[in-house]
C-alpha cells in the first residue's frame, strides 16, 4: 500500500525490488493519473475505486477501512487479519517542512497547515492494516522544524517519531540517508523511519546493514556522472520552445541502456525511436545569454546577469571528489544543462530521479505562482502539480529500489 504516493517514485523502486502494488492514495488528480497510467499493465485493478482513493481522510473511517480489507482478500488473497500485507509506505506532503516550503507559508503556523498532520492518519491506517513493515519518509527539514516560531527546534520530528512508536506491535528505527549513497545522481537527503512488526525475525538484520540498526540498507556509493545519465539525450539541433521526439543518439553506457529498456520486451530503444517528454523551454534572449556565459565561464555569473533571486547553477558533466552536490526540487530552473544553454527537459529531470524513459507523466509541463504554491492564509491548500513538480517531489527510484531489496531479504 502506498499512501501520499505522488507520481509513484517510491512505488516504482519497490516494484523493481519485487513488491506489487495493491492500493494507492494520492490527493492530486494529475499525480494519481501519473501513478495509475504507468501501472495499468501490471495491476489494472488499481483504477477501481476499491483500490485507490484521493483524500486519505476517506480511509480513516471504520466503514472504508473494513471494505478495503474485504476487497484485498477477495481480489488478492491478502488477509489483513492474518498479517498478510507485506509493506505499507507513505510520504505525507512536506511543504511546511522543506527548505523552500517555509517561504510559501504566508506566515501561517505549521500547526495550522492541515497537510502537516497527515502522519497521524498514516499511523492510524498502519495500526488498522498491520503490515509486516511500514516506511515513512520525508525531507531533512522535518528534523529541525518547529510547530510555531516560538517552538523548540525539532519538536515536529519528535512528535512524528512518538506517534509511530506508539503503534502497538512494532519496533521502530530511523535515519537520515543521502540518495547519492545509493546510486542516485544527486545528493537529496531524506529522513526515513521504518517499523517492523514484532513477529518478524530481526536476528539477521544487523548483519545486513549498520544503518538504522539494520532497518535500512548499507550505502553502495556507486552514483553515476551526469554525462553518463543524460549524454544520449543531447540533441545538437534542439530549438528553444521545440521538442526532440526521437532519440538523437544511441545508448552507450549501461545506465543509458537501462533507461531506454522497453518494459514489454526488454529491448533497448535505438536512435530514431520515439522519445517523450523532451520539450525545451523558450528562454528569452537575456536568459539564453546568461546561460551561455555560464557555460563558457565554468558556471560563474557576471554582474550583468546577477539578480536577487536564487541564481542558477551549472550542472557538471562529472562530479568532483565529494560526489553529487545537487538536489532535484520542484523548480527545474535551478539548474543549467552541462553542455547546452537551457534548463533540463522533463525527461532529463525524470532521469535524475531514476525514472526510466517509458514512464509517463500526466498534467501540464509547468506552472507557477498561486497555482503551484497555494495560499494557506486564504484557506487555499490545493496546489497544482505540473510534471516538473511531480518528479521533483518524488522519492528517487533507485533509493527506493535499494530499500525494497533490503526489506525483501527479511520478508
Amino acid at each position: 500500500m502506498d499512501l501520499f504516493a505522488g507520481c509513484g517514485g517510491l512505488s516504482l523502486g519497490l516494484e523493481l525490488a519485487g513488491f506489487h502494488p495493491v492500493f494507492v492514495n494520492e490527493i492530486n488528480t494529475n499525480a494519481l493519473e501519473s501513478y495509475l497510467v504507468n501501472r495499468d499493465a501490471v495491476e489494472p485493478r488499481l483504477r477501481d475505486t476499491q483500490f485507490h482513493c484521493n483524500n486519505v481522510k476517506e480511509l480513516v473511517t471504520h466503514d472504508r477501512i473494513e471494505k478495503l480489507k474485504k476487497s484485498l482478500l477477495s481480489a488478492h488473497g491478502i488477509s489483513i487479519d492474518s498479517g498478510d500485507l507485506d509493506l505499507l509506505v507513505g510520504g505525507p506532503p512536506c511543504q511546511g517542512f522543506s527548505g523552500i516550503g517555509h517561504r510559501r507559508s504566508y506566515s501561517v503556523d505549521k500547526k495550522q497547515l492541515p497537510s502537516n498532520h497527515l502522519y497521524q492518519d498514516m499511523a492510524w491506517i498502519i495500526d488498522a492494516m498491520k503490515p509486516k513493515i511500514f516506511l515513512f519518509e520525508n525531507v531533512k527539514g522535518l528534523m529541525s522544524s518547529r510547530w510555531t516560531p516560538d517552538g523548540e527546534k525539532g519538536e515536529i520530528w519528535r512528535d512524528v517519531q512518538r506517534t509511530f512508536k506508539e503503534i502497538k506491535g512494532y519496533k521502530v528505527e530511523s535515519a537520515l540517508v543521502y540518495a547519492k549513497d545509493y546510486g542516485v545522481p544527486q545528493n537529496r537527503p531524506r529522513i526515513i523511519l521504518v517499523g517492523v512488526r514484532d513477529d518478524i525475525d530481526l536476528a539477521s538484520w544487523d548483519t545486513l546493514s549498520s544503518v538504522a540498526n539494520g532497518f535500512l540498507p548499507s550505502p553502495e556509493y556507486n552514483y553515476p556522472d551526469l554525462s553518463n545519465v543524460l549524454g544520449d539525450l543531447v540533441d545538437e539541433e534542439f530549438v528553444y520552445g521545440g521538442s526532440t521526439i526521437s532519440y538523437p543518439k544511441r545508448a552507450i553506457t549501461d545506465i543509458q541502456k537501462w533507461f531506454r529498456k522497453s518494459p514489454e520486451n526488454n529491448q533497448i530503444l535505438k536512435k530514431g525511436q520515439l522519445l517523450t517528454e523532451h520539450e525545451y523551454s523558450k528562454h528569452n534572449n537575456r536568459v539564453t545569454a546568461k546561460f551561455k556565459y555560464m557555460l563558457e565561464n565554468n558556471g560563474s555569473i557576471s554582474e550583468e546577469f546577477k539578480t536577487k533571486k536564487f541564481a542558477q547553477r551549472l550542472l557538471p558533466q562529472k562530479w568532483g571528489e565529494s560526489g553529487p552536490n545537487i538536489t532535484a526540487t520542484s523548480l527545474p530552473d535551478d539548474y543549467v544543462h552541462f553542455s547546452q544553454a537551457r534548463i533540463l527537459t522533463v525527461r532529463e529531470w525524470a532521469r535524475l530521479q531514476g525514472f526510466p524513459d517509458w514512464y509517463q507523466f500526466s498534467g501540464s509541463r509547468t506552472t507557477g505562482g498561486i497555482r503551484r504554491a497555494g495560499n494557506p492564509r486564504a484557506g487555499i491548500h490545493e496546489r497544482e502539480l505540473p510534471k516538473y513538480t511531480q518528479i521533483g517531489n518524488a522519492v528517487p527510484v533507485w533509493l527506493a529500489r535499494e530499500v525494497g531489496l533490503h526489506f525483501k531479504k527479511v520478508i
